[in-house]
């Protein structure tokens, strides 16, 4: 790897809090690449190697081993710059889903340099049993409808992805109240992290 890393802002929150909408607006609105590593996984052919091996734990509400999550993105990052859709040289990286645990944490240093984190918050769990449920309607996803999946989604983020927090200086953490409406989400993101998405 390149001294000259691409630059990422990380997207952190419980599924439903928000990080892709939050995401796609940041980038729409300026000159950002936004990464979910959600979409690269589910968009895996399930025959491949590696689709049998996301599949399998996500049917289960499970996380992808590190190392085989590195490297699935990692390929996939690197399609994007070949194929000239981000340029790392122009772009922050906002990445979403990544990284979920303090492992992942210490092996993404490897590909970029982390200058910014978006903790979107939500203390009361049942928002975000009822936002996933609502997303099971448009998304498509068999395991938005399910509630014992998320609960599983749910737990292994605390387990897990919180920690990661933990791994930064707080100097480059926002948290932001995320069940607040759309659009005041969105203003208190902009106002905490106006310095980086400039």
């Amino acid at each position: 790897m390149s001294e000259n890393k691409p630059k990422a802002v990380l997207l952190f929150g419980p599924p439903g809090a928000g990080k892709g909408t939050v995401g796609a607006t940041l980038c729409a609105a300026g000159n950002h690449y936004h990464l979910s590593s959600g979409d690269i996984f589910r968009g895996l052919p399930p025959e491949s190697p590696n689709g049998k091996v996301f599949f399998e734990y996500a049917k289960n509400g499970k996380l992808v081993p590190d190392e085989v999550t590195l490297e699935i993105w990692w390929r996939y990052t690197q399609g994007l710059i070949d194929t000239n859709q981000y340029d790392p040289a122009k772009q922050l990286l906002v990445l979403d889903g990544l990284p979920r645990t303090a492992a992942q944490a210490k092996l993404i240093e490897k590909y970029v340099d982390v200058v910014h984190i978006i903790n979107l918050e939500i203390k009361d769990e049942e928002v975000l049993f009822d936002r996933i449920g609502g997303r099971a309607k448009t998304s498509g996803r068999a395991d938005d409808g399910d509630r014992a999946i998320i609960a599983n989604r749910l737990q292994e983020y605390h387990d897990k992805t919180s920690a990661v927090l933990g791994c930064y200086s707080e100097d480059i953490i926002s948290s932001v109240n995320a069940e607040k409406t759309q659009v005041e989400v969105l203003r208190d993101v902009l106002i905490g992290s106006a310095d980086i998405l400039k």
